[in-house]
């Protein structure tokens, strides 16, 4: 069964920064390109950032390109999502997935941006 678990969300304050983090189990995480989506509250989930299984290729929404860096450790089964600069708009429930669609992902981590 596939889990995964996010963490390492909090309140941060505007132009602060945080890394969430997600392990997996269940899967051969070395093989899956990993991704992070977001929700914010009353819209949609929203396509955030990927990273190919080798690390070789990452893409990002334009909304976070050039202050979020995805990574991820292979011999940990852990996808990482290292945010600078944070803004309000940024405050949402942060979730990974080894879909494109966001299908199979795990509870989520809150990050809030607020002074």
């Amino acid at each position: 069964q596939v889990q995964l678990v996010e963490s390492g969300g909090g309140l941060v304050q505007p132009g602060g920064s945080l890394r969430i983090s997600c392990t997996t189990s269940g899967l051969t995480f070395k093989m899956y390109p990993m991704y992070w989506f977001r929700q914010a509250p009353a819209k949609g989930l929203e396509w955030v950032s990927t990273i190919t299984p080798n690390s070789e290729i990452t893409r990002y929404a334009d909304s976070v390109r050039g202050r979020f860096t995805i990574s991820r450790d292979n011999a940990k089964n852990t996808v990482f999502l290292s945010m600078t600069n944070l803004k309000p708009e940024d405050t949402a429930l942060y979730y990974c997935s080894k879909d494109s669609s966001g299908a199979t992902r795990g509870q989520g981590t809150q990050v809030t941006v607020s002074s």
